[in-house]
């Protein structure tokens, strides 16, 4: 398990990363997670007072990472961009579990099955957390008729979402 304290920070004009609040792990920090590793991988542990499973760490380059904090973390923290973070973590190497509902309806769907298969875990995942993410059963339904409808266009998960934009379903 690795400490340290750091800064929440914010990409301004950064590709894809564009407005992402994240905070920087340096080269020797992530060394110590993971030694001789330039790709992805997740972490637990806790920031400040707030635990975290199942995060990733993105390379940035010169062998530092980044870990983007979403909005519901922030607010758990209570901080933003500029303030303090005491940092606590170790690599996480538990299996991350697929969304139970969205593997049951690909079952029945073998032309998204089959694509589903095709995707990185990364963009599976993506696919499956934006299921959980439903905050009620019938946004849960609608996204997974989303997803089998996109997954069947052969759309990974970030063409599936532009697809959706702007169409009413």
């Amino acid at each position: 398990m690795i400490q340290f304290n750091c800064l929440i920070e914010r990409f301004g004009e950064q590709g894809e990363k564009t407005g992402w609040t994240y905070i920087l792990i340096p080269a020797d920090k992530a060394q110590q997670l993971k030694p001789k590793n330039k790709k992805s991988f997740r972490v637990k542990g806790k920031l400040d007072n707030v635990s975290i499973k199942q995060v990733a760490l993105l390379p940035m380059g010169e062998g530092d990472f980044i870990m983007a904090l979403k909005k519901e973390l922030l607010k758990k923290l209570g901080k933003r961009k500029g303030e303090t973070l005491t940092v606590q973590f170790e690599e996480d190497k538990s299996e991350k579990i697929l969304s139970a509902d969205l593997m049951e309806c690909l079952a029945d769907d073998k032309e998204a099955m089959t694509h589903f298969k095709k995707l990185s875990p990364s963009h599976q995942h993506y696919y499956s957390n934006w299921i959980e993410s439903a905050k009620t059963p019938e946004t849960k339904v609608k996204r997974i008729a989303q997803a089998l409808n996109g997954l069947a266009k052969g759309f990974h998960y970030g063409e599936m979402i532009r697809d959706l934009k702007g169409k009413e379903f």
